[in-house]
């Protein structure tokens, strides 16, 4: 494990996941993209992905069928480096919410997303 990955959440970062357990999603996005921004090492691609697992549930919220599934399908991509936690983050918890929202999106399709249970809206937590 990279020794960023021991390193306490900057408070950005605990900013933004509070936003997104809250489901400000538009928020979240915008607080992680700043942290993203200033960071340099590699550890930016676990913002990367908080932020963007955040902003598929955005796209769910306006019924956007496409953007949910490639949100949820391309920030675990980014997480994955990072399991099972880093930063306090737990990883591992998050890449599995994402996976059974993504799965749930895909069995009601484009045309009945308003039917998404959002008790199956995933959450980031910290160990």
């Amino acid at each position: 494990m990279p020794s960023w990955c021991l390193e306490p959440p900057p408070p950005l970062l605990l900013e933004g996941i509070a936003q997104f357990n809250r489901g400000e999603y538009f928020e979240q996005h915008d607080t992680l993209e700043r942290l993203w921004r200033e960071e340099t090492r590699e550890v930016r691609r676990l913002y990367q992905g908080i932020l963007q697992i955040g902003v598929a549930f955005h796209h769910l919220r306006r019924l956007n069928h496409h953007g949910t599934v490639y949100m949820l399908t391309r920030g675990p991509q980014y997480l994955r480096p990072f399991a099972p936690h880093c930063q306090r983050v737990n990883v591992e918890a998050l890449l599995a919410a994402a996976a059974l929202a993504l799965e749930e999106v895909q069995r009601l399709g484009a045309g009945r997303l308003d039917e998404f249970d959002w008790r199956l809206a995933a959450s980031v937590h910290l160990v």
